[in-house]
């Protein structure tokens, strides 16, 4: 007995505060301030739960850990300040985790099966959307029974609104996630379908989105893509010289008119501007993708905003029962296809800004808010470069040096593993090319066409009700039971208590 009490003893004064005495010598370090006031801000943070009345998820396409931070330092510099320690409103949301972005049967997924896992909390097949993980590629009759319901069908059904948001084509694989169910992703007009999946009776992504049957169908629909809608026969109203792709002589848009009369379909910044907080909204403002942030000003019709069009469908979405809004920064991903980290850069600053502006408009009482990628890009941010280096530029050490490789050439910050920008032969010399060009094509080591997705994890960050449960390493489907989870929760008043 009298050793257990020596025991005990030991171990509770082990388990005593520790007394600290006096500051360490780098008490007054400007890092070691900043670091502390950091520890006390975070240990004032408190989970928030309760219903999420609304939940607004925000994807950035191919939007990678080293592109957040190659945007970070991106975004700093362009406002003349330290790029490193920059914080952007993506940095400020409280909680975070990795997430696993794995398909069904691929280490390294496209968009399809990503977006399904987020919106449906199930992992499928590449190139697969919004069907279970037993459905095979280009199979029509065998996607039948095999559909998943989406976080949208589950909303419609509460009774919420509902909206998607894009800068690609709105029937491009993660915004079709929201509504579709189709074994290619590449299905999105009627003159994409195979003829035995027009025989076996598949719907095209585009039909599906005008006939999607849920609740009073999506109350704003905001993107690219007007020609997946439009019939052969039918001239863009931007650019004259191009024609609708439907081969089945259907004009969509006219039939989602004709089903929303009091709805408004709009294609230029003109329209969109008139817009108040009408009900439905159509808006495809490009025949196909939408244009980058950094090119947007040279579109002929105009178009808005990935800023301008999100807080528009805030205002079409608020005032009700509560609603569910994905926000896709799409042309991030399109831009790292083409080798070209300007752009990609670019447009992630410009999804940072849209965080910034929902959360200086949010409750996040009852908001919760998701920030994450679908799946990263094979995007590097390498060599030894000083402090407060241009991004975009070539690596200067530390000593003001521009860094040689092997070959005697110097090379930039930012580069790929494959894409475009290889070459077959000697490395060519970056420095006779003005890197930091929106169109420059970084170097790259393996030749291919279209730079491919990367495959480690990506981030996911978060605010509001339950979005403490974002942390550690999660699958990326468990973004869906989160979701899911955090609207259908009681609100306080309808608790019952257990006293």
């Amino acid at each position: 007995m009298i050793v257990r009490a020596a025991l005990a003893a030991v171990l509770l004064a082990g388990s005593a505060p520790i007394a600290l005495a006096q500051e360490p010598s780098q008490a007054a370090d400007s890092y070691f301030v900043e670091a502390r006031a950091d520890l006390e801000a975070r240990l004032s943070t408190q989970p928030t739960m309760g219903r999420a009345r609304n939940i607004i998820l925000f994807i950035g396409d191919g939007m990678g850990v080293s592109t957040l931070t190659a945007a970070r330092i991106h975004q700093g510099q362009l406002a003349g300040q330290d790029g490193e320690s920059t914080w952007t409103a993506m940095d400020r949301l409280p909680y975070s985790a990795l997430v696993r972005t794995y398909a069904h049967d691929a280490q390294v997924s496209d968009s399809a099966p990503t977006a399904t896992a987020m919106v449906a909390g199930v992992k499928t097949r590449n190139d697969i959307i919004g069907l279970d993980q037993t459905a095979t590629l280009n199979d029509c009759p065998g996607s039948r029974g095999r559909e998943v319901q989406s976080i949208f069908t589950v909303a419609e059904a509460a009774g919420l609104r509902t909206g998607v948001v894009s800068t690609a084509r709105i029937t491009h694989a993660t915004p079709a996630a929201a509504y579709a169910h189709v074994a290619n992703r590449d299905w999105e007009n009627s003159s994409e379908l195979p003829a035995e999946a027009r025989e076996a009776g598949c719907v095209d992504i585009a039909r599906q989105m005008i006939e999607w049957p849920h609740g009073d169908g999506l109350d704003v629909i905001l993107g690219g893509g007007r020609s997946q809608f439009l019939p052969t026969a039918a001239t863009d109203p931007e650019d004259t010289q191009a024609r609708g792709l439907r081969d089945d002589g259907r004009d969509l848009v006219q039939e989602w008119q004709a089903r929303h009369p009091d709805g408004r379909y709009v294609w230029n910044a003109t329209q969109f501007a008139d817009l108040g907080a009408d009900r439905p909204v159509l808006g495809l403002f490009e025949r196909d993708h939408m244009e980058f942030e950094a090119q947007r000003a040279s579109d002929a019709g105009g178009e808005p905003s990935l800023t301008e069009m999100t807080l528009k469908a805030l205002d079409v979405l608020e005032g009700g029962e509560g609603y569910v809004l994905m926000v896709e920064a799409g042309r991030i991903d399109h831009a790292h296809h083409l080798g070209a980290a300007a752009l990609a850069l670019g447009d992630t600053v410009e999804l940072d800004r849209v965080v910034a502006a929902v959360m200086a408009r949010v409750d996040l009482s009852d908001t919760l808010v998701i920030v994450t990628a679908d799946h990263s890009h094979n995007f590097t941010m390498a060599g030894y470069p000083q402090r407060g280096n241009p991004i975009l530029g070539l690596v200067v050490d530390v000593d003001g040096d521009v860094v040689e490789a092997r070959d005697g050439h110097p090379y930039t910050t930012l580069a790929y593993a494959n894409g475009p920008g290889a070459v077959i032969g000697p490395r060519p010399d970056p420095s006779v090319a003005d890197t930091t060009a929106l169109t420059y094509q970084q170097q790259a080591l393996v030749p291919l066409g279209s730079a491919s997705h990367g495959g480690e994890d990506v981030a996911v960050r978060a605010a509001g009700p339950w979005a403490h449960l974002f942390q550690g390493t999660i699958e990326q489907h468990l973004i869906y039971h989160v979701m899911r989870h955090a609207m259908t929760q009681p609100e306080p008043d309808d608790q019952v208590s257990t006293d």
